[in-house]
């Protein structure tokens, strides 16, 4: 299994490959930087099959029509998970747009493109084992409650290989502290993964130390834009991530970097991407 974090900007793409199959993790998109992202995207999804694409939220940071244009035409997954926060935005209007489209272009196909809506207490199971063969995942969030909140309403979502090789990657949105009081409360040790996303691009106001234990990563990846206005990541964030990590990586260095992340004999490995 291996995660591949992309610079674009201040937000996040991510591609997750194990065995046959991928999933895609944000669409965040930089039309100066298309050509790169193109190339990186395809070059890791060669001979793979990519059977979803997971958007954590519908704000442009993390769900860009233009990259979601893309990947659905070039790869042709066969579902689109985002949460069931239906946001008045133009952004999201144009997102719901790209979806529709693709939608009825692939009526009767091969492989149609299914939506999956998430919200927990619609759910039957956390547990949504039928979406891919080579990885199992698990919701925790987003819930009722936060469906008034675009951050916190974001897809929490752990994604873990099956066999060997695999291991444990929690993939976190925007979600901030609020919401992360309940989602320890409610679930505690099991957020446990090898590797965090970290949330809301490392803002301080994210930075939940009842998270950071539970979930006990070996390594966290911090995705956010050089010189970005937010100041992300904050320095009380990662302060937190290095006191339970062994390592954490941020993709705003230098001009910008992207990362691959692996697991070899038990060790995690991250190198730049170029």
């Amino acid at each position: 299994m291996e995660v591949l974090t992309l610079y674009v900007g201040q937000g996040n793409l991510a591609v997750v490959r194990h065995g046959n199959e991928a999933i895609v993790v944000d669409t965040r998109w930089l039309a100066d930087r298309a050509d790169e992202i193109e190339s990186k995207v395809q070059n890791f999804l060669h001979q793979r099959d990519l059977v979803g694409v997971v958007l954590t939220g519908l704000d442009d940071d993390h769900a860009d029509p233009v990259g979601l244009d893309w990947l659905l035409e070039e790869f042709q997954p066969a579902w689109i998970m985002y949460p069931k926060y239906y946001k008045s935005t133009e952004n999201a209007r144009a997102v719901f747009g790209v979806i529709r489209k693709h939608e009825v272009r692939r009526r009767g196909a091969w492989r149609p493109l299914a939506r999956i809506a998430v919200r927990l207490d619609q759910l039957e199971s956390r547990h949504l084992g039928d979406l891919a063969d080579e990885f199992e995942l698990e919701l925790f969030s987003p819930h009722v409650e936060d469906m008034d909140d675009s951050n916190n309403c974001s897809v929490v979502l752990k994604v873990e290989g099956v066999g060997s090789g695999g291991f444990a990657y929690l993939v976190t949105g925007d979600t901030e502290n609020p919401r992360w009081d309940r989602i320890v409360e409610l679930f505690d040790e099991a957020l446990s993964s090898d590797v965090l996303a970290a949330p809301h691009h490392g803002s301080k106001d994210a930075a939940h130390p009842g998270m950071a234990l539970a979930v006990m990563p070996d390594t966290v990846l911090i995705s956010a834009g050089v010189d970005n206005q937010y100041g992300h990541p904050h320095r009380k964030a990662v302060t937190l991530y290095l006191r339970v990590a062994r390592r954490v990586f941020k993709t705003n260095v230098r001009e910008g970097v992207s990362f691959l992340t692996w697991e070899e004999g038990g060790v995690f490995h991250t190198r730049t991407v170029r």
